[in-house]
């Protein structure tokens, strides 16, 4: 990642931004899929949670949001689904996060998709330094 004045933290840093943030509001299943070594793919990591309801959805990716402004300053560049809540994607560039409804995220089988990702699961009691 080229670092520029306005982007001070690397896709590392930013990854434990996002899973921190999923983690406030008790975001299930989190994955972090490490894309750095797959061929053609557009960032450095995907990270996924599932929440049980479109309201659980809606307050993990504001706390995402919360999370990395809080500790970068940085804004998503793009982000998708807050309105009909069931797939929330925020993009960071070189991180994005998926914030999926449980039916949507075995639907869309993003773990399988990109199969060639190394993948580590997030253990719930598991925290990541800030």
């Amino acid at each position: 990642m080229i670092s520029t004045p306005e982007n001070m933290f690397s896709a590392e840093e930013m990854r434990d931004f996002v899973v921190r943030g999923m983690q406030e509001k008790k975001g299930q299943d989190i994955v972090v899929m490490d894309l750095r070594n797959v061929k053609n793919a557009i960032c450095d990591y995907f990270i996924l949670c599932s929440g049980n309801s479109d309201t659980q959805i809606d307050a993990i990716s504001t706390s995402v949001e919360e999370e990395v402004y809080k500790l970068s300053k940085q804004d998503p560049w793009h982000k998708e689904g807050k309105l009909n809540r069931e797939w929330i994607l925020l993009d960071y560039v070189d991180v994005v996060a998926h914030v999926f409804k449980k039916d949507r995220r075995e639907f869309y089988d993003l773990e399988q998709l990109w199969g060639d990702a190394e993948i580590q699961r997030i253990a719930e009691d598991t925290q990541v330094a800030a």
